[in-house]
């Protein structure tokens, strides 16, 4: 094990001040002893859910199958069902991860568990869900996982306000990062103003990758202008570096440091290489940097393990050439926050139609 521990690449990202997540979870992976091992030679900080994660787990783990006959007997909805069969395997993860929750005093070792799709667009259905989840799975160390849509954006400060822990997903653009920043603040200051705690109250803004370079790239594709070319592959790394350039800049946060609050970090989502001719561990490398958090799929993840390099990229080196690559996209008619929306939306959909296949699976 010590051998394991010394060569890991995983690890060593670790070493540089970023958390790695795993983005997967299922009963298999648990009882297989594959997540204890993730985290035990690997250094895996924490793990992340969503509903098309949970539909491929059902749909394949036979224990989960061995299950259902009892829980269609036992209860009355198929949303009751499939909480009854994954919950129990969410508490059994943050079980796993407890030991690091405790030893980095709350900054680390958090499972994230998605509210349904279905409120998206429901501020007072979110909230509800969110302190329900919380109460159900009644472990320090999971996240509730919102949708960075306006109503969840909404719904994230009344959730911080009840002191839940809150990952926002599906963040495409800068203004959702800002509109969830100020809505995590807002939370917070109601704590202060009623002489409540505001300490061990995490929150992550998952900034999706991947998607946008995918979307981006599909724009550029017919230009014969050479610059265009040049851009491919180039708009969601240059937006994320901007992202944790303000970040780190934003005095703004220390009033609640000084109380003991956690900064809600940076977490890059949809980090798996989605181009077949690009290298497949790029959204990982080029990402790496202090305060962040990548949650990465299987695949990623032994991509790292077997060839990634582990070095610091530093984020936030070279400002303004980011900004002069966004001023090309600008010029060549891409408008990140156009694209951001569509991708939200279609995002959206995707985990909708995702819950509501696991859910037929459950019926």
């Amino acid at each position: 094990m010590n051998n394991m521990l010394e060569h890991s690449r995983l690890r060593a990202v670790g070493d540089l001040g970023q958390q790695i997540w795993l983005d997967n979870l299922s009963r298999n992976l648990l009882a297989s002893g594959q997540l204890a091992d993730l985290i035990a030679a690997d250094g895996i900080q924490g793990l992340t859910s969503n509903p098309a994660i949970f539909y491929h787990a059902i749909q394949h783990d036979s224990a989960y199958q061995a299950a259902l006959p009892q829980l269609r007997s036992a209860l009355a909805t198929p949303e009751a069902r499939f909480e009854a069969l994954v919950l129990p395997d969410v508490q059994r993860a943050c079980d796993l991860f407890a030991p690091l929750y405790r030893e980095s005093d709350g900054r680390a070792g958090f499972v994230s568990f998605e509210v349904s799709p279905r409120l998206s667009h429901d501020v007072e259905g979110t909230i509800a869900a969110a302190k329900r989840l919380w109460a159900a799975i009644a472990r320090p160390n999971v996240m509730i996982k919102i949708p960075a849509t306006p109503a969840g954006i909404a719904a994230l400060e009344e959730v911080i306000y009840a002191g839940i822990n809150v990952n926002m997903t599906l963040i495409f653009t800068a203004s959702q990062i800002h509109a969830v920043r100020a809505a995590h603040r807002r939370g917070l200051a109601r704590r202060l103003q009623d002489t409540a705690s505001v300490q061990r109250i995490a929150s992550v803004a998952s900034v999706f990758i991947s998607r946008i370079d995918v979307a981006v790239d599909a724009l550029l594709e017919n230009s014969a202008d050479s610059g265009a070319v040049a851009l491919r592959g180039r708009a969601a790394m240059t937006a994320a570096r901007i992202a944790y350039h303000d970040w780190k800049n934003d005095g703004g946060f220390s009033v609640f440091a000084a109380f003991g609050a956690t900064p809600q970090w940076l977490l890059w989502a949809s980090t798996g290489t989605k181009h077949p001719e690009q290298r497949d561990v790029r959204y990982v490398e080029g990402l790496i940097g202090p305060h962040t958090i990548n949650t990465v799929p299987d695949a990623t993840l032994a991509a790292f393990r077997d060839h990634g390099e582990a070095a610091a990229t530093l984020l936030d080196a070279d400002i303004d050439a980011d900004r002069a690559v966004m001023a090309q996209l600008a010029r060549h008619g891409i408008d990140l926050e156009t694209v951001g929306q569509q991708l939200l939306a279609a995002g959206l959909l995707q985990f909708e139609q995702a819950f509501d296949k696991l859910l037929a699976l459950t019926a």
